[in-house]
């Protein structure tokens, strides 16, 4: 194999960044084209229910679509149908061009259900694929003739029919219509997409090398666990494309400077590129951002690892419950922990953590942009 290039912090940064689109003010241009193009170019979005702020499905695209509007989103998933929601590393946008890739996902569920659902039979099953069929898309609050039934589990809900929902939904046979917040409507799949017939799903070498390709896309410069990010046992196929594609040279060995073990890979166009260091653009981002959400890839790039407490009892936290990473240029300079107040229409300022010196100038800047995140956060 060839030997790997050294590159410095400065540089690896600037290829991640960019591969991210957070060193351009405005990357994918506006509206609600600009929403597919920014999810296709991540290749998902994920989504959280956490709302202490904006939730981080809009803030994600909302730092990479200054212009971005809740209403596009909808409009790329309900009327262009453009996106669906799947599990990537968690319930995530996903492009409708990409659905392939996850419909043997979807068989394996239906094959080999899983035990969080063990309780759902096949009669339930039938009997809600009769309903939606019937009376057409469904929300959970549709439906009211449920027998409530004790939780067993935090998240689950005392209606039986959102497990048979949720079931069906990994399972491929309904697919997530609309969603007003975190209330989601389900429609038969195929109805949904009005298909004849549905996609042919993708073999494992073609999900192997879509995985690859999305991750050199949107990180530029990868690793094993970036590209199967909480995935490990595809780690083995993605080797193995890899050393195919390094032997082609359609790939380069690259690590970070003092990290030699640190095993890394690149396009030899990604770094052909003319060196220019990012804008002094500042971004205030989500902790479930791509650029936040990998924390040992984060550490290694920035040198910097993010604390996400919401789970940390109060006494032991240290950056606050919903800290928001920082970035100015291609630093991470701060960690701002933030709480709407939704009556007064305010954001609040739980704790502000400086994580290096960056000067009085550095302040002005962020205040702007938790303004122009304040302004989002409350519009329409």
């Amino acid at each position: 194999m060839p030997k790997s290039r050294a590159l410095s912090p400065d540089h690896a940064r600037h290829i991640w960044l960019s591969a991210q689109r957070l060193d351009t003010a405005a990357p994918f241009g506006a509206g609600p084209a600009a929403v597919l193009k920014a999810i296709a170019h991540l290749g998902y979005v994920q989504i959280d229910t956490i709302n202490v702020i904006e939730r981080c499905h809009h803030h994600i695209l909302w730092s990479r679509l200054p212009g971005y509007a809740r209403a596009h989103l909808a409009q790329a998933q309900s009327v262009d149908k453009s996106i669906f929601e799947y599990w990537t590393h968690a319930l995530s946008y996903v492009p409708v061009a990409d659905l392939r890739f996850f419909l043997p996902a979807m068989k394996q569920y239906r094959q080999t259900p899983s035990r969080w659902f063990g309780s759902v039979t096949p009669l339930e099953i039938r009997k809600m694929a009769k309903r939606l069929r019937d009376e057409g898309p469904l929300s959970i609050r549709d439906i009211g003739d449920d027998e409530l039934v004790d939780k067993d589990h935090p998240w689950a809900s005392r209606k039986p029919s959102k497990r048979v929902l949720e079931m069906m939904f990994f399972q491929g046979l309904v697919t997530i219509g609309t969603r007003q917040g975190m209330v989601k409507t389900y429609d038969l799949i195929g109805r949904h997409f009005g298909w004849d017939k549905p996609p042919k799903p993708a073999t494992e070498r073609q999900i192997t090398a879509y995985l690859l390709d999305r991750a050199l896309r949107s990180q530029g410069m990868v690793s094993l666990d970036s590209v199967c990010h909480l995935d490990a046992p595809r780690k083995k196929a993605v080797r193995e494309l890899v050393e195919s594609r390094v032997r082609r040279k359609l790939l380069v060995p690259v690590h970070i400077e003092g990290h030699d073990k640190a095993e890394h890979w690149a396009a030899p166009e990604t770094l052909a590129q003319e060196r220019v260091a990012p804008p002094e653009l500042t971004h205030v981002l989500s902790p479930f951002d791509p650029l936040i959400i990998q924390r040992k890839r984060l550490k290694l790039f920035f040198g910097y690892e993010h604390l996400f407490e919401a789970y940390v009892p109060a006494a032991k936290r240290k950056l606050g419950y919903f800290a928001l990473p920082v970035l100015v240029g291609d630093r991470i300079v701060a960690a701002v922990d933030l709480k709407a107040d939704r009556a007064a229409g305010k954001l609040l300022i739980q704790n502000w953590t400086w994580l290096e010196d960056a000067g009085a100038e550095a302040k002005a800047p962020i205040d702007d942009a938790l303004g122009r995140f304040e302004r989002f956060q409350f519009g329409d």
